[in-house]
């Protein structure tokens, strides 16, 4: 009988679901004999979002109405009394898990998501007490305290030293802690066909020749896509830009009108991310662990922002970026011009990708046979 497998997640900010969605698709494609279901938390526990029955709009979604618009400050002043909301509830959350879980119990629960791991190790535990609870921790590290980790029997998956430390911190045993090489990726930057690069600039109107930079803020872009694509503008570096604001056709828009002295080709959502980052030499973009993992895949170097607006969780990514010689950091946009013109000069761009082409991440495989040498032990 197949093993069923459950991947939670939640769709806030889109990369937990993105790195289930990957997971999922990758264990599918080894032919593993399980059953895998996506578990979307937020969904199945609706009735408990406190937030949506107050403004009738759901935390995710006002999760993502902040990033899109860069309301990102206080953030990590937020963290601690929504714990305590989560806490409150913990009881109720429990007995809704158990109940799902029971009437379609899993043989191992995989969380993708921070936050609630107490409440789905709890859960699952009074479902199907053998089932192994694993979370996978997402970003670069933990959060402290208590967002990812908590004190309890399950197995740790991580993709840094760093995560490691924290996980053995925490008092769980060797056995149950994993470390992969980087993050979750889709499977589509692994299958990246080879472009002719100068032809495929051309196509989109850009110089063959001149250096180019891709702008990219996930899937709905950032405001401060403009003030780059400006201050750089201004700035009298030789250079081009691919300008990607995802399903935010406003900002679109708003890029569009932009009158930049250089080649530019802004870029709406598309599912070949790979391609143009293919003809990209360096990324410009926050501090998300998909994003800085997906620039570093396709062994192009980034620039980021590092200040009170960013999420803290994203805020370890980017000390550790600039720890490996794979990016440049800046305290906020004004310093974007500086940034590239040392990125720019000579020999430092060849030598940057030369550091991120020794990158070897392949977490979703490594993933995988893990969670296979976990249901052996459990059985």
């Amino acid at each position: 009988m197949d093993a069923r497998v459950d991947l939670v997640y939640v769709e806030a900010g889109g990369g937990h679901k993105a790195a289930a969605t990957a997971l999922g698709d990758v264990i599918r494609s080894r032919r593993r004999p399980w059953n895998v279901r996506l578990f979307n938390f937020t969904q199945e526990l609706g009735s408990l979002d406190i937030v949506k029955k107050l403004t009738g709009q759901g935390v995710e979604d006002i999760y993502n109405i902040l990033l899109k618009n860069g309301w990102t400050l206080g953030t990590k002043q937020l963290m601690q009394p929504m714990h305590l909301l989560i806490w409150l509830y913990e009881n109720k959350q429990v007995g809704m898990l158990r109940d799902k879980w029971v009437a379609n119990t899993p043989d191992m629960v995989v969380s993708l998501i921070p936050h609630f791991n107490r409440a789905l190790k709890k859960g699952i535990e009074l479902a199907n007490p053998k089932a192994p609870f694993v979370t996978i921790i997402t970003d670069f590290a933990d959060i402290p305290p208590r967002v990812w980790l908590e004190r309890q029997q399950q197995y740790v998956i991580c993709g840094t030293d760093k995560a490691v430390e924290q996980a053995y911190s925490f008092g769980h045993p060797k056995h149950r802690v994993f470390r992969v090489s980087g993050m979750i990726l889709r499977p589509a930057f692994y299958d990246v066909a080879p472009i002719d690069r100068k032809a495929e600039r051309q196509k989109l109107g850009l110089s063959p020749d001149l250096p180019t930079g891709v702008v990219l803020f996930g899937g709905e872009g950032s405001r401060a896509m403009v003030d780059i694509a400006r201050r750089l503008g201004d700035s009298s570096l030789k250079l081009q830009l691919i300008l990607m604001h995802g399903r935010n056709q406003r900002l679109g828009a708003r890029l569009r009108q932009l009158k930049l002295p250089f080649p530019v080709h802004v870029q709406g959502f598309t599912s070949e991310v790979p391609k143009f980052m293919q003809m990209a030499d360096f990324m410009i973009g926050k501090p998300g662990p998909g994003s800085i993992s997906e620039a570093l895949a396709m062994k192009l170097p980034i620039i980021v922002d590092l200040n009170a607006w960013t999420m803290p969780q994203e805020r370890y990514n980017a000390a550790w970026l600039e720890e490996k010689r794979l990016g440049i950091v800046v305290k906020n946009w004004g310093g974007i011009v500086p940034a590239v013109s040392r990125l720019l000069a000579p020999g430092e761009l060849d030598a940057y990708r030369e550091r991120t082409a020794l990158i070897r991440n392949r977490a979703v495989f490594e993933i995988t046979e893990i969670l296979a040498e976990i249901l052996r032990r459990g059985r």
